[in-house]
């Protein structure tokens, strides 16, 4: 009586709130469709063929490995062959493992298995080798549910293609437990409306691409503290929590047509009054409530047979039975199949239930088996399973979930996103965390400030207080916690040491101090003092990547927490930030590219080492302000007994590509300045000129390479005699008369760009062809241009550049002299020169007339890695504007960059393709708006402002001869160019 007066207290509130479906509602055995003639025709066909026995053996859902003996694998075979079990749920093992098991089973069956996984946030869930996408928590956190509908799409079409047919996701318990050490970061929150949205767009996700959906924890999870895997959770709900709260997201599921739903493991007092009767085996929750209140036609599965919360109860093959009677269709992980089948025969014997019931339900399963396509079972392609499983667009998927999770709790000092780059330096500390980590490697993309790792999470307070001289430089310090638990142990894995050193850290008023948690949201309660507080919600690779570009500004934050951590930091906390406009790192998909066809750049790429047309390479590829290809190749040198693998670090000699880089870029800020007329003679800035064969050259045609200038001139062969470095021209020592380092050891006298100055001033010049200059190629127009443009900036070009540019920019890497910055082992040798400086260059600039005057040459001198080249070259593509500053205040870039003269493809500076030779440095593919330069030491730079392409190409192709022509000869930098055109998809 009791009983009974509970569910109809119950069913008034349920109908009450709206959650009780008419019984008069269409009787489709899934809730979602009326079966087709061809659909009944089939199931009548299996079902009829089968025996009594073999229709029992249709309930069952077993466990199965593909990491485990061969011992297992027969037991498999056994329960296929003889018990015709009707379907196996995968567990650990690897996806070609699992599916060439998953052929081998579905061979032996006489009806086609159902196969199922746990894949909640993707096959990562359960095998290795496969992709993660994301836990629920972070899906929780987006301010966009399109993106758990493309997750679903995409685990969806992973598990088809290995031969599964059933996803037990998503979890729709509403997390209302900080506590709860089962659900936490797999619920989507702590909002039923939320958690219902979200679930529905999982489940459409799912469904729409041919995947049975299973709605999970029936009847409600989340208010809990006790793991249901080690012992019987007990959720003592009153009617109204559970009606307005636990049942809402089931109910919302049931009305778009979920196609099954997993009971779990708990006790309700609120049902039954037996202590140890789990949700499972209650009779009252799974057919009164589930089936009859609520009207759910669905399949009905189990939780796990084997948790200790139910397998403690009873003995192995016993529960299956009270499963059964209690109303559930599946039986999941069954650990006796035979005596589990000679329970249920008990059971029907003893009037517990009927074999109509019985009979009805193993027709369901078949039915899920059509829907699934088993009707017509194809096995899985093993041949082409990686292919298939590695969908480019997945990766895509997966980048957006974060970009649009990552949640800044806190920005109380307004530092984030770091904005003036020049007045911080940034210190990152990663605890938790190996050196070589993402997150570490994208933080120095936009500042080469320290990294310091400290693995353990747990270590001793005297590993924190070791750190903190060496910050005393910094004036931001980044603290991310990785590798944190998603339980409330241990403070979710945050060391007490490493609280304290955060809250030292804190008080310091003369740093910033931003937290990074990558890790579950609730562990944000034990770090809400810090003033600026963000959340990467896990701690893998496409969140490390995200989090240090929405710190730096190159992505806006956009999450909001979906959980209430504490009373400061409530569910919906989320400041939004701006975009900067920073380069920001991203996948080929998410610009309209091919990352199948870009990788064929791999192949030209080592084509280079393979052929020695040099020892190493640096290649990227950014399109819409994305770099979506970032790889380096090869050695530093061709010594296999002691090879340095080039990185993304490695600084190369740019060559002239210091033209653009450095020059030009002076010479654009005096122009956008108003402080430079292109029109006018260059004599007008540089007086000396007027008594000389220059005195009427004009700026613009000096940059566009038609100013009658000779290609070169004789420079350090003047310094050289018969028996050496000319004593007047060098030194061994360094002084105040001879102050400029040639190489290690040797320095060139003060005078010496005097002297450059002086030879390039008496240089002849070319004859002219109907009355105008030919357009020749001359290093003589950049030593001009950097002469006019420290005489109007009154200061020496390297302090300007470094100041105005590359410093606000974060260029830590684009210096001259590499030397005096970094050690030998950052940067990549040139040549071994055997006629003037007699030595192995590595460090000093190549071009002799740059390193005789000092490094720092108008046409030559800088280093730099391919990232921040890159960086440099999209600020241009931009027209000046870059993280947040404008650098340009008008177009100049675009003007700089357009050809203005027949006959000369060049434009002010820059140059261009060459449209009159297929083997020009530029791709044929490429619009004739694409501009760039090129330099000797085999570097190249080509920007596209149609198509918003930058193509960065560096290597040292003149180690160890400058004479190694095999870059050009084997095309190498332009058909990679060809690649990148390639792999544009047609919109």
């Amino acid at each position: 009586m009791l009983k009974d007066f509970r569910i109809g207290i119950l069913v008034l509130l349920l109908t009450i709130t709206g959650l009780v479906v008419s019984s008069s509602a269409p009787n489709d055995d899934d809730g979602t469709r009326p079966p087709s003639v061809a659909e009944e025709n089939w199931v009548d066909s299996v079902f009829n063929a089968m025996t009594p026995d073999q229709r029992l053996g249709q309930l069952f859902m077993v466990a199965a490995y593909s990491n485990k003996d061969k011992k297992h694998v027969q037991h498999i075979d056994e329960l296929v062959r003889t018990y015709n079990i009707g379907g196996l749920m995968f567990l650990q093992g690897g996806p070609r493992r699992q599916a060439s098991l998953t052929n081998r089973y579905q061979a032996e069956a006489k009806v086609p298995l159902l196969i199922a996984m746990d894949a909640e946030w993707g096959l990562d869930m359960r095998l290795d080798s496969s992709m993660h996408f994301a836990k629920q928590m972070t899906l929780g956190a987006m301010d966009d549910d399109q993106y758990v509908y493309q997750m679903g799409r995409e685990i969806a079409l992973k598990l088809k293609t290995l031969g599964v047919h059933v996803s037990f996701s998503p979890v729709i318990d509403v997390n209302s437990n900080p506590d709860n050490p089962v659900i936490g970061n797999r619920s989507f929150g702590e909002n039923k409306d939320q958690v219902s949205k979200r679930g529905i767009a999982y489940i459409r996700g799912l469904q729409d691409h041919g995947i049975i959906a299973v709605a999970k924890h029936f009847p409600g999870h989340g208010d809990t503290d006790v793991d249901s895997h080690i012992a019987l959770p007990v959720i003592n709900s009153d009617m109204a929590r559970l009606t307005n709260v636990d049942l809402y997201p089931f109910q919302q599921s049931f009305q778009v047509g979920v196609m099954g739903v997993m009971v779990g493991h708990l006790y309700m007092p609120l049902f039954d009054t037996v202590r140890t009767l789990s949700a499972t085996l209650s009779h009252n929750l799974v057919t009164g409530l589930l089936k009859e209140k609520m009207a759910y036609k669905g399949l009905v599965f189990t939780d796990a047979l084997n948790m200790k919360s139910v397998s403690g109860q009873y003995k192995p093959g016993e529960v299956d039975a009270l499963a059964l009677v209690a109303g559930n269709d599946v039986l999941l992980f069954s650990e006796d199949v035979p005596v589990a089948l000679q329970k249920i025969r008990e059971a029907i014997t003893a009037g517990k239930i009927t074999q109509e019931d019985v009979n009805y339900r193993v027709r369901k399963i078949l039915r899920a088996k059509y829907w699934a396509g088993l009707n017509h079972y194809q096995p899985v392609d093993l041949p082409n399973l990686l292919t298939n499983l590695n969908r480019p667009l997945s990766r895509l998927v997966q980048q957006q979930i974060y970009e649009h999770a990552v949640t800044v709790a806190k920005n109380q000092d307004d530092v984030l996103p770091f904005h003036r780059l020049d007045t911080l330096r940034i210190a990152t500390i990663m605890i938790g965390s190996n050196a070589g980590s993402t997150f570490g490697e994208i933080m120095g993309k936009y500042q080469g400030g320290a990294v310091y790792t400290i693995p353990n999470r747990y270590a001793p307070d005297s590993s924190f207080q070791r750190l903190l001289p060496r910050l005393a430089p910094y004036n931001v310090v980044v603290v991310s916690l990785h590798n944190m638990n998603n339980t409330p142990v241990h403070s979710y894995g945050i060391g007490e040491a490493a609280l304290k050193f955060i809250k030292q850290l804190e008080a310091n008023p003369r740093q910033k101090t931003v937290v990074v948690a990558m890790g579950n949201a609730y562990a944000l309660k034990y770090l809400e003092e810090a003033r600026t507080l963000v959340c990467g919600y896990e701690d893998n690779y496409p969140s490390q990547l995200v989090v240090p570009q929405v710190l730096f500004g190159a992505l806006p934050a956009k999450g909001r927490l979906p959980v209430t951590v504490s009373p400061t930091l409530k569910a919906g906390t989320g400041l939004p930030t701006p975009d900067f406009r920073r380069l920001r790192y991203g996948t080929p998909e998410s610009v309209g590219m091919d990352s199948r066809i870009l990788s064929q750049i791999d192949n030209i790429a080592l084509e280079t080492v393979a052929y020695a047309a040099a020892p190493g390479c640096q290649v990227i590829v950014a399109k819409d302000g994305a770099v979506v290809f970032d790889k380096s190749y090869g050695n530093y040198t061709y010594d296999k007994s002691s090879p340095q693998p080039v990185n993304s670090t490695t600084l190369y000699d740019l060559a002239s590509v210091t033209k653009v880089a450095g020059t030009l870029q002076a010479v654009m800020y005096l122009k956008d300045q108003g402080k430079l007329n292109l029109d006018a003679k260059v004599s007008e800035y540089l007086p000396e000129l007027r008594s000389t064969n220059k005195k009427d050259i004009l700026v613009r045609d000096v940059l566009m390479h038609q100013a009658g200038l000779k290609p070169g001139i004789p420079t350090w062969e003047r310094t050289v005699g018969k028996t050496g470095l000319k004593p007047t021209f060098y030194a061994s020592a360094k002084s105040a008369d001879f102050p400029n380092e040639v190489v290690p050891g040797t320095y060139s006298t003060k005078a010496a760009d005097d002297s450059v100055w002086v030879w390039t001033l008496r240089s002849g010049l070319l004859p002219k062809v109907k009355g105008k200059y030919p357009v020749e190629y001359s290093d003589l127009s950049f030593i001009i241009m950097k002469r006019l443009c420290e005489k109007i900036l009154n200061q020496p070009i390297e302090e300007f550049l470094q100041k105005t540019f590359y410093q606000p920019l974060g260029l830590s890497t684009m210096t001259y002299n590499p030397l005096q910055r970094y050690p030998k082992s950052c940067i990549a040798p040139s040549e071994n020169d055997t006629y003037y400086r007699k030595t192995q260059l590595q460090g000093t600039v190549h071009d002799q007339t740059a390193a005789m005057i000092g490094g720092v040459g108008g046409h030559a001198g800088l280093f730099s890695n391919a990232n921040d080249l890159a960086i440099l070259m999209q600020m241009d593509l931009q027209n000046g504007r870059y993280g947040g500053q404008r650098f340009f205040q008008t177009p100049v870039v675009s003007e700089f960059a357009r050809s203005s003269e027949a006959g000369n493809r060049r434009g002010l500076g820059w140059d261009r393709g060459n449209p009159e030779k297929p083997e020009g440095p530029t791709s044929n593919l490429s619009p004739a708006s694409t501009f760039g330069h090129t330099g000797f030491t085999g570097t190249c730079v080509w920007i596209d402002p149609q198509n918003k392409i930058v193509y960065i190409f560096l290597s040292n192709r003149v180690y160890p001869d400058g004479g190694n022509n095999k870059l050009r000869q084997y095309n190498i930098r332009t058909r990679i160019h060809d690649v990148i055109y390639k792999s544009l998809t047609k919109t």
